[in-house]
């Protein structure tokens, strides 16, 4: 018996797919460093600050799922090693023009919303409502995310007068 008066061994899948969406959150994180420090040109200023609002919310997800593991009495993977070997988003180069940064963000954002489906699945086996509130959450957040940094990929086009009339 413990303080979730649950078996904690039912737990042990939600665990092993929570620590894969740690290791894809640091590689993450790493990734949107190396851009906030290195993003050049016309773009700059506000992607160094979409960069760098977006590192510091991958740290608060990094540090939750952690802890929501260590709530359910295991041990989160907490070496580089570990996470590089885990995840499938691999570091970025640092001399990425500002669009192909974008597009490797976006590129993450499918492998991350990927993982946090299997995480939702395993979950919903075992009515982790716990896990499922958290990781819904961060479905709604990345969609959103992903939505306007695909609309700042978009080229736009100049409108000629009438054209809502």
């Amino acid at each position: 018996m413990n303080y979730l008066n649950q078996n904690e061994e039912k737990f042990e899948p939600v665990v092993a797919e929570l620590n894969i969406l740690l290791a894809e959150y640091h590689m993450y994180y790493q990734n949107l460093r190396n851009f906030h420090w290195n993003v050049q040109g016309r773009n700059f200023f506000d992607l160094h600050a979409k960069f760098e609002e977006m590192y510091t919310d991958a740290q608060t997800k990094i540090d939750e799922i952690a802890e929501r593991i260590l709530t359910l009495r295991q041990r989160p993977l907490s070496n580089l090693s570990d996470y590089i070997r885990t995840s499938t988003i691999e570091e970025s180069p640092s001399n990425l023009k500002d669009i192909e940064m974008v597009q490797l963000l976006l590129h993450s954002h499918t492998i991350l919303r990927q993982q946090m489906s299997e995480v939702v699945a395993k979950a919903e086996r075992i009515n982790d409502e716990g896990t499922l509130d958290l990781i819904g959450t961060y479905i709604r957040e990345l969609e959103k995310i992903s939505w306007m940094l695909d609309a700042w990929t978009k080229t736009t086009e100049k409108k000629t007068e009438g054209a809502f009339a």
